[in-house]
């Protein structure tokens, strides 16, 4: 999931969600669990996605509360642009897993379908995207994404 605006760098530092994005009570990734205890844990570096599902859910979260320092940090390096100018006026409605392949605990690789549905301008707008994911230092990142057809 990227909604990239701009160009990759080396590194990309953390920081804390903008006042502007609500944190939410329910986890948005769409699995039964408190935000906190769900992809909080890794927004809050005190857990890693153990999967290229988790690290995809995870991410979807972190654009529903703004966390554009946690995107970059979970970005590929060859990849990741140099900043991400996250909107709060998008209102990110739900996500969908359509499919994953690989991305386990054992993998280097991995891919997920998803379908994720915004808001923004006042319309209702639908992003389906096949991700590539791999491993760095033995971290899941995001590599790209490919739109679907």
């Amino acid at each position: 999931m990227s909604r990239r605006k701009t160009r990759p760098q080396a590194s990309a530092p953390r920081s804390v969600a903008p006042a502007a994005f609500a944190t939410p009570t329910a986890c948005p990734c769409g699995l039964p669990a408190d935000y906190t205890d769900c992809c909080g844990r890794l927004h809050r570096g005190d857990a890693a996605a153990t999967t290229a599902e988790q690290l995809m859910r995870s991410r979807y979260s972190a654009f529903v509360v703004g966390d554009a320092a946690y995107l970059l940090a979970s970005w590929h390096p060859e990849t990741r642009p140099a900043a991400l100018d996250l909107d709060p006026r998008t209102r990110w409605l739900g996500l969908e897993i359509l499919g994953a392949e690989d991305g386990g605990p054992f993998h280097a690789e991995g891919a997920v379908a998803f379908r994720a549905r915004y808001r923004e301008g006042g319309r209702e707008h639908v992003l389906d995207e096949r991700s590539r994911f791999s491993r760095v230092d033995g971290r899941w990142v995001y590599v790209d994404g490919r739109f679907a057809d």
